[in-house]
Parts: C-alpha cells; structure tokens; sequence
C-alpha cells in the first residue's frame, strides 16, 4: 500500500498538526443490530485486557480529537456495521454512550480522556505488530487518451462481486476473493496479466488516463488518487472492487531474487528500480494478479481525504488500513511505535486510530497501514514507515460481562 515519494518535505511542514488538528473517522464497530455472537462468547484469546496506564504515550495523545471521531460516529447511525469480533451494543446502550460522550465534549479539559478511560477497556493484541505509511498521490491525467496520457485506470466491470458462503460456486478457490456474474454464474475474473494484454478491452472500462505505468501501478497500490486533468479541472478516484487474486508485493519479490534488501525497496527505491529497468518492468507487475477497479469519488469535499473501505473520509495521521477480519472497521485503535513523528519534538508514533480502512498487502492481527495525506510530501513521509508497532484495541465496557465474558 505504500506508493511514497523520494521528495524533501516542504520547510516548515510539520506531521503533527495533521495528527492532533484531525478528527477521527467514525468508529463502526458500535451497532444496533443483533450480535452475531454467541451470548457469553469471550473476547478473542489474541487480545489481552491491560490498563491504560500501561499505553505507553495514552496521557499524551489528543483525547478531544478523539472524542470528536466519536461523536461524528454517534450523528450517522446509517455507517455502523455489524461487527463479527465482539458483540454489538444494543441501540438504548449505545445511544446513552453517545449522550455521555456529548456531555463530555462540552466539558473540556480532561473530560475527554475521563470518557474514554471510564466506559472502554484496553485491549492489547499478543503478538507483535508492524506499521507501514501510505498516501493519496496527486497525479497529471486526461479523461481522454493522447500521446502522453495513454495508461488507463478501469471502472468495475459489470456483475464483478464479492465472494460470499451465499454465492460461493462448489470447488471455488479460497483465495479468489472476487468473482463476475454472467448469465446467473459467478466466473472468474481474468487477473493483471490478462487485462495487461487486454482481455478487457472491448468492455471500454477506461475512466481516466495517466502518463507513467509506473504511476498507475502505485495508484493500484494505494486504492485512490487525486487527479489534475488536462482540461485544467479535477477529480478523486477511489476504490470500485477487484479481480479477487492474491495481492504480491513486487518490492518483496525483488528481494528475493537477491535485487537489494528490503531497506532499499521503500516505495521510493522501488520506483527508482522500476524506472532504472523499463525492460523487466511489466513482467515484474504481471507477478502480482492482483488488479484494482476504480470510480470517480464526487460525494466528498476537495478537502477532504479519500474516501476508506469502511466509507469514510480518510484522516491524516489517524486513520488506520487494518485486516478486517481480525480488526474491525471503526475500531479504536492505540498504536504504539518507535517510529518518530517528523520534524517535532513529539517523540515516538503514540496515538489513538481508527480502522477505517484496508489494503490487499495489509494482513493478519497485527498489521496496519498509516494514512499520511496527500500529496508528494505526504509520499516522502509515509515512504520511510516502515516500523515494529503494539497495537491496543479499545473495547467499550457495555461490551463486556465479568472477567472478559461477553455481556448477553
């Protein structure tokens, strides 16, 4: 997910403005709907009740920041989503949780970091952890091919799916996560190789045209990108759907081959191989099958970030991409690293998330992907992320029932 640039930040750019001045995106994993758990099922062994005196860092962070992620949550009930991991909250209990956050808001002062420690839990996952950075790129394109802009990004082919146990056909391969229904029967998408010597093309699935494959490959990668056309305009495309094959990192795979370590192959040397080795470079995108769909996003701010695979605006410095199926969407996330906040005195990486967001390359229980902004600079930053990271889940207490048992 990591598509950074080799670029000096801007004098007197300063990462913790974005960190402290964001407003987190909205928590989903609060909902209203029925628990898909068994009553009395116990939180998941990986995660471990601890206190949060133990967070390294947790009296630091900006608790008001994150008060006001909640309470953007608590104003757009229609986002939450059920979450499979621990139970839902009745709506009457979350409801009363909102209620209090508001008073709390209104209080200032410590009452935002008293709201959370009174009505949430920490939840550390065992194992260790592993951040890296992304960033929305900001690229030269033209919603028309010509001489220079002749590397598309696709729209969502029609009757593209996800795969679910309800449509899944027998003998469908558990890494297809993906799938194109035509005439009623879900088939299998054609992958990178495929659509690179145009399997697709008769289906005229161009939404915009870029002037670098290079470029185009790490907008794949990151999942949305701001777009300077042409025509003097502009436009954001975000995330639409994809084949479905297994995600493989290229940078991963150079290392391997014994082309360099995985120090040299940040974003940034990777693009620098790419770029030294035209020849070798679209065999070496064919290795990953992974291929990525896009959309036109108009539905938010220029402002705004782009939009995460949980719906959300992305935030600078406090969204999170996370494996959501050990991570759930909207989870409140305290991730600790030794990685330094740039250009600050802040010290190492301490701060309250949210999982808001997913990525092809981002898996297991204790993965994530920081979301640094957009643009070169932000490139530049997230370019260097690559750090060991603890990462502490806060579980609401209406949640849990005595010693860590679910409540009913």
């Amino acid at each position: 997910m990591q598509g950074k640039r080799n670029t000096r930040p801007r004098p007197g750019f300063r990462l913790v403005p974005l960190l402290k001045g964001a407003v987190l995106a909205a928590p989903l994993f609060f909902s209203g709907a029925a628990s898909a758990m068994v009553p009395g099922q116990r939180i998941p062994d990986r995660f471990k009740a601890i206190s949060f005196s133990s967070l390294p860092g947790w009296q630091n962070d900006d608790h008001a920041a994150a008060l006001a992620g909640f309470l953007r949550l608590c104003r757009k009930p229609e986002i939450l989503s059920q979450d499979t991991v621990f139970p839902s909250i009745a709506t009457a209990d979350l409801q009363k949780l909102c209620n209090d956050a508001e008073k709390a808001a209104k209080s200032g002062d410590e009452a935002p970091r008293d709201f959370f420690e009174s009505r949430f839990t920490p939840h550390r996952i065992a194992q260790s952890g592993f951040v890296t950075g992304y960033f929305e790129p900001e690229l030269a394109a033209s919603r028309v091919r010509t001489d220079i802009f002749r590397y598309p990004l696709l729209k969502k082919p029609e009757g593209l799916e996800a795969i679910t146990l309800e449509n899944r056909p027998q003998d469908w391969p558990e890494t297809l996560s993906h799938g194109r229904r035509v005439e009623g029967r879900v088939t299998e998408m054609p992958d990178r190789s495929a659509i690179m010597d145009g399997k697709l093309d008769p289906e005229n699935l161009e939404l915009v045209w870029l002037a670098d494959p290079i470029d185009a490959y790490f907008v794949h990668v990151q999942g949305s990108a701001r777009l300077r056309l042409a025509d003097g305009s502009a436009m954001r495309v975000g995330y639409a759907g994809k084949t479905g094959h297994p995600y493989t990192g290229i940078a991963r795979l150079l290392v391997t081959r014994g082309e360099g370590t995985p120090e040299d192959f940040t974003a940034a040397g990777l693009r620098s191989w790419l770029e030294a080795h035209p020849e070798e470079r679209d065999q070496l995108f064919r290795q990953n099958r992974s291929f990525i769909f896009f959309r036109e996003v108009d539905e938010i701010g220029v402002n705004d970030g782009p939009v995460g695979a949980a719906g959300l605006p992305l935030v600078a410095g406090r969204s999170l991409a996370v494996d959501p199926s050990f991570i759930p969407y909207g989870s409140l996330v305290f991730v600790a690293s030794a990685l330094k906040v740039h250009d600050s005195d802040d010290g190492p990486f301490r701060r309250l998330m949210v999982a808001d967001d997913t990525g092809s390359a981002i898996k297991g229980p204790a993965r994530g992907d920081i979301f640094v902004g957009s643009g070169q600079t932000a490139g530049a930053i997230a370019g260097e992320i690559r750090h060991k990271a603890d990462f502490t889940i806060l579980v609401p207490n209406i949640r849990l029932g005595p010693a860590g048992v679910a409540a009913d």
